[in-house]
């Protein structure tokens, strides 16, 4: 019976042989670079390579490993335990013993290993048993055990451009599919649909293409503009939920805001709620960035921001995601101040310093006889019927404490009338 060869995925079957085949990272790669000159020069070394799907994290690992002339040993953090690290580690032990040859340990998702986990294989990095290389999407500071992060170095490597991955197309065409029983053609048209529906991600082009090539075969042989699209439809965006894509893009949606760019505003929202992410988590930052960043200044964007995720509520997506794209414009353009933010982080402070200081008997309320007795409210002033509603002079800070000014207006918006009003109350509190 003849052997059956197993199937490879085109992905696999395209993975680079040498450095100068891989394509994209050309900030480590291209010649002169520093991690190019570390491995022309063949010195190893414990790295932890951190960065989107689908950019060659597997690939590059395997290449240090061959152009070091090093065993390569790969495991995956979601299958793989302490068990099977030390089976690896002992198989280094034995190679090293043999025959001199280092091994790399090539440990893919190392973020999903907990810290017991990563402590396992930690002294055989130390004392040079293996040279570890962790692929990783997620970021390794907070990832990472701290021990692991100080003996390796960290590679962050980018999403491929339009470019890169249409020249991984193009490679993939003519070495697969350009003759014998498989061949298709594929215009330029087709590669550039394919290559943008990827989003940097080489692996998902590539598998795309496959695709594609496989329909092609039913047809005419061509993979046309119209099959690439069908095949890409519903397009990809990459949005790990809780993941570093995520905390990235809420962030440039909150400082567009802050920095009164609606139409930023705008672009980094519709990239979250294209790339999936819960539009109710949308609504909760946006009503924190209505207090924090807008707060006096236009008390009116904390109402429109709650009314937005009410409308959310009522509607759903698609129709309730415009009136979030309401709030957010209006808060982009309206005026700014964290007054509020900072004086609330001051009080904080103070009062978590401070201890429990004692409210002062003049504040305190009572509603018995024994409380009036022991002189409870005593003193206190009434505002309203002090002359402009305002007790000139009377004190609302503990006993044991200076008054504290948190809250300075800022010339902008509402709070220039307040900034008015206050001045005007310490005037009579100055006499």
């Amino acid at each position: 019976m003849a052997e059956v060869t197993p199937f490879r995925p085109l992905a696999d079957r395209m993975r680079p042989a040498s450095l100068d085949e891989f394509i994209g990272q050309s900030h480590l790669l291209a010649p002169g670079k520093p991690l190019r000159r570390l491995l022309e020069g063949r010195s190893l070394h414990s790295m932890i390579l951190w960065g989107p799907p689908g950019t060659g994290k597997t690939t590059l690992a395997r290449l240090v490993a061959r152009t070091c002339d090093s065993e390569f040993l790969a495991l995956s953090a979601v299958m793989a335990g302490v068990k099977d690290v030390r089976a690896a580690v002992e198989q280094a032990q034995q190679m090293r013993a043999g025959s001199g040859r280092r091994t790399v340990l090539f440990l893919d998702e190392v973020h999903r290993f907990n810290k017991s986990q990563q402590d396992a294989f930690l002294p055989y990095v130390e004392d040079g048993t293996v040279c570890f290389i962790g692929a990783t999407t997620e970021n390794p500071s907070f990832e990472i055990n701290s021990a692991l992060l100080s003996r390796a170095r960290v590679y962050v490597l980018r999403s491929l451009t339009v470019d890169d991955i249409q020249q991984v197309l193009r490679r993939a065409r003519e070495r697969e599919f350009s003759s014998g029983a498989e061949a298709v053609t594929a215009d330029n048209d087709a590669i550039a649909t394919l290559a943008r529906a990827a989003d940097g991600d080489a692996r998902r082009a590539l598998n795309l293409l496959e695709v594609a090539a496989d329909l092609a075969r039913a047809g005419t042989g061509a993979i046309t503009e119209e099959i690439a699209g069908e095949v890409s439809a519903g397009g990809y965006r990459r949005f790990d939920k809780k993941g570093e894509q995520f905390y990235d893009q809420i962030s440039a949606l909150h400082k567009a805001v802050r920095g009164t760019d609606p139409d930023a505003a705008l672009y980094w929202l519709c990239r979250m709620l294209d790339g999936g992410c819960d539009p109710r988590y949308v609504c909760r930052r946006v009503i924190r960035m209505a207090s924090e960043d807008i707060g006096n200044a236009d008390p009116r964007a904390l109402q429109l921001a709650l009314e937005a995720a009410e409308a959310y509520e009522r509607l759903g997506s698609p129709e309730g995601e415009l009136a979030l794209a309401q709030a957010v414009v209006f808060m982009a353009v309206a005026a700014k101040s964290n007054a509020v933010y900072v004086a609330y982080k001051a009080a904080m402070a103070d009062a978590q310093k401070n201890g429990t200081l004692d409210v002062p008997l003049h504040l305190r309320n009572a509603p018995t006889r024994l409380m009036k007795g022991l002189g409870y409210g005593a003193g206190y002033r009434y505002a309203h019927d002090e002359p402009e509603g305002y007790a000139a002079g009377e004190k609302y800070f503990p006993d044991a404490m200076e008054p504290v000014r948190y809250y300075e207006p800022v010339p902008r918006g509402l709070e220039i009338r307040i900034a008015e009003a206050l001045e005007r109350f310490r005037s009579l509190k100055r006499g």
